[in-house]
């Protein structure tokens, strides 16, 4: 069984930190589909759409009938382990670092035989339950999971270098003035991170919630204004080189589209708050965790960025505020590519309208605080890079992928530029 994760020391300032190293990182064209069904949480393999043959891996043709005509589908992700081993040496930088390693090979109920990392808790011969993650190199694995929970499950080592767990973690919450930044303490309080640091602009002006937000185990509360250079400076100074996980809950909302508006001082204020403070934040705090991305147990591991959907496609109700979210999703994905061979995950969560005082006119279905901040700390307990929060935005996406130009014409024409 695997062993409950005591909390990590205090690091010895006198040794190196790890530089980061990564996994094997090759992968075809094909296979980039696998890694990003996996960034999603799922487990999706490519099936001939003419004889319904499932194949692993990726391939141009179906190695049965020789179909071109491949849909990557998602699969049952049951499946038995017929052998497996345990690797003590290798030549490869990472592996060898965090030997000894499981692995194994798994005959999926889909039919496939696959190579897959094996759980502490699997027995062998036994049924396991499969999943696919993206590993420290961005690139879609699978991972054998015991059919049934066990103690301590997710504290097992291979496990928790695909995921982004808080437990034992030092999180930032760039902004504790909001009931979503305060919800978010809570839920991160509850998966057991070791210290939340909460931003806290404007400190002399009171809020609501600030006593019940002081009292949180581990919280600590620190000056930070993200549209302010000097303030995000000078905290990254202080706790730069010991945040495991950022998580980034500011932003700046107002209704109106560009026409709605008599000069540009609104939509400078969204864009100060939703973009450049994403931008200050990065190069403030990037460095130290794209540094740190494989320092032991507490290493950094996450970086999140809580994102309208209609990022994608602009909304004109919200209309500059949107295209402020659209900005800040380009950066994050600049970030991502940044981080790339860090160890250090972009988790984007794309929610569809919040229950909150900017966007109480707006109809049903919305999403609450409450219900995106559990969104995020499931995220980084499962290690997955994309979520899509709310039927509005599962809806949006939907659609976003079916045609981006249809999309765009849909909200032009929706009473309200609601979805419908």
């Amino acid at each position: 069984m695997t062993e409950l994760l005591q909390r990590p020391p205090k690091k010895d300032p006198q040794k190196r930190t790890v530089l980061p190293t990564t996994p094997p990182s090759a992968r075809s064209r094909k296979a980039i589909a696998f890694s990003t069904a996996a960034a999603e949480g799922r487990l999706a393999l490519q099936t001939c759409a003419e004889c319904d043959h499932v194949i692993y891996p990726a391939r141009e043709l179906c190695p049965k009938c020789w179909s071109m005509d491949l849909q990557w589908q998602d699969i049952p992700d049951g499946g038995e382990l017929i052998a497996e081993t345990t690797l003590r040496t290798s030549v490869n930088t990472y592996f060898r670092e965090r030997m000894p390693w499981r692995i194994g090979t798994v005959r999926l109920d889909a039919g496939p035989m696959v190579l897959a990392h094996i759980h502490g808790d699997v027995g062998e011969y036994e049924r396991v339950r499969m999943i696919a993650r993206t590993d420290k190199s961005g690139q879609g694995v699978l991972m054998a999971l015991p059919e049934k929970e066990t103690a301590n499950m997710a504290d097992d080592k291979q496990l928790r270098t695909l995921t982004c767990d808080p437990k034992h973690r030092r999180v930032l919450v760039t902004d504790g003035r909001t009931q979503l930044g305060q919800c978010t303490v809570n839920a991160l309080a509850k998966a057991g991170a070791s210290k939340i640091f909460v931003g806290i602009a404007r400190e002399w002006r009171p809020y609501d919630g600030s006593a019940e937000l002081a009292a949180v185990s581990g919280v600590e509360l620190m000056p930070l204004d993200i549209t302010d250079t000097i303030s995000v400076n000078e905290l990254a100074a202080e706790i730069g080189g010991k945040t495991d996980i950022l998580i980034n809950t500011a932003e700046h909302v107002r209704p109106g589209s560009a026409m709605q508006r008599h000069g540009i001082l609104t939509a400078r204020d969204e864009m100060e708050t939703n973009y450049f403070g994403l931008m200050r934040l990065i190069q403030a705090f990037g460095p130290g965790m794209r540094g740190r991305g494989a320092d032991g147990d507490n290493s950094a591991c996450a970086w999140v960025n809580l994102l309208s959907v209609y990022a994608l496609s602009n909304w004109s109700v919200f209309g500059t505020t949107t295209a402020s979210q659209a900005a800040a999703y380009s950066l994050s994905q600049c970030l991502r590519g940044e981080f790339a061979g860090s160890g250090v995950k972009v988790v984007n969560v794309l929610f569809g309208p919040l229950e909150d005082s900017w966007r109480q006119p707006l109809p049903p279905p919305k999403v609450t605080p409450k219900r995106l901040a559990d969104a995020i700390v499931h995220a980084l307990r499962q290690g997955i890079e994309n979520v899509t929060l709310g039927p509005v935005a599962e809806d949006i996406v939907r659609r976003f992928r079916d045609d981006p130009f249809v999309l765009e014409r849909e909200l032009m024409q929706a009473p309200g530029g609601q979805a419908v």
